[in-house]
């Protein structure tokens, strides 16, 4: 990757993470394209679609059919009210329950496709929506991120806690819950890590660790992907392993060499690193399965 595509990359990083106004992004990202035209054109691959764009399509990581999924809306109860989860299972049987844990903008058509394809895989899916309290996730993501900063972290957190507990009991689960989460995800997993005595086994997708001093209260097994290109998390990684050996944590961490943040979303051409995903994926699946089956 170019210099300038690289730039291009952190640019965006910088916007989605941060306070900065879209407009103020666009004309960056003019000036590193070149002109308005060529930024037009970069925009898409960066961001993704909106809405329900992208949904139900086959997983380009598995040989999985997702033909047998069966998919629906249900609700429970979290902290701060009545809380939206899509849930996705293949029938039959109970099965262990994954929480899937959606990025900083709410709960997407990709979050969804990702929580059928751990159906199709065999597990009980589910995907809270964090927006729930606010009338669920816009197909605006600048707007759905807006909302998600207007968030009390804590009240938040004991949401999805309440979702790993309402997992550990539902009727299509086994009892054994683990969660799984991309960025603002990846993040939330670390926190119900720290937090829950419910949570068996969580995956961080280059989310940004919890405080060093919380990691001993961890005692789910975890698997940590990160990637090497990601600089602002890459540089607290060093601090999480420690404390994490400190603690006799049991995890596995991997960095994926020249994948970029969001490496896992084909929804968004410029950041999805497709060798990263696959094997991301293979050894996710294949440790929940040793976790929770």
């Amino acid at each position: 990757m170019s210099k300038i595509e690289r730039r291009i990359i952190y640019l965006y990083d910088e916007f989605t993470h941060g306070t900065m106004a879209r407009r103020e992004f666009l004309g960056k990202l003019a000036k590193l394209a070149g002109n308005a035209a060529a930024a037009a054109i970069i925009l898409p691959m960066l961001e993704g679609p909106a809405g329900a764009a992208g949904d139900k399509q086959e997983n380009p990581w598995s040989h999985l059919s997702q033909d047998k999924v069966v998919e629906e809306w249900q609700e429970y109860e979290g902290l701060s009210g009545p809380m939206k989860v899509f849930t996705a299972q293949v029938g039959g049987e109970t099965r262990p329950a994954v929480v899937v844990i959606h990025q900083n903008k709410g709960l997407t058509a990709h979050i969804r496709e990702v929580t059928r394809r751990f159906a199709a895989e065999g597990f009980f899916a589910l995907a809270p929506d964090a927006l729930s309290p606010l009338g669920g996730a816009p197909d605006d993501h600048d707007k759905g991120r807006d909302m998600m900063r207007s968030l009390d972290a804590a009240t938040t957190t004991g949401d999805f806690l309440a979702a790993v507990d309402w997992a550990k009991g539902h009727p299509y689960g086994n009892g054994k819950v683990g969660a799984v989460g991309f960025c603002w995800g990846g993040s939330m997993v670390g926190r119900l890590a720290v937090g829950s005595r419910t949570l068996d086994a969580g995956v961080v997708y280059y989310g940004g660790p919890p405080a060093a001093d919380e990691v001993k209260n961890i005692r789910a097994r975890l698997m940590l992907h990160y990637a090497g290109l990601d600089e602002r998390i890459g540089a607290r990684l060093p601090a999480f392993e420690a404390a994490l050996k400190t603690a006799g944590t049991d995890y596995q961490l991997f960095t994926y060499a020249g994948a970029h943040h969001a490496f896992n979303d084909d929804s968004r051409e410029a950041r999805y690193n497709e060798a990263a995903a696959k094997l991301a994926w293979r050894r996710t699946v294949d440790f929940f399965w040793n976790s929770l089956g």
